[in-house]
């Protein structure tokens, strides 16, 4: 699957294993809550002040380890 802004959290969860404890080290802590797997990767980076393309050249690096 493509990673985009569009991507939900929930969706990146069921891509691998670890997922949450990476996003929880770019200061993303809300990860497992029931109302974040709905919001996408864009709404995500924005609500925490981060830049959604260096969160996901972030998020791809790790998927490719």
């Amino acid at each position: 699957m493509k990673i985009t802004e569009d991507t939900t959290i929930g969706e990146l969860l069921k891509m691998a294993e670890g997922m949450d404890e990476v996003l929880k080290a770019m200061g993303m802590h809300c990860s497992s809550c029931p109302t974040a797997q709905r919001e996408t990767l864009g709404q995500a980076a924005e609500v925490h002040g981060l830049d959604v393309d260096d969160l996901i050249e972030d998020i791809k690096g790790f998927m490719e380890q």
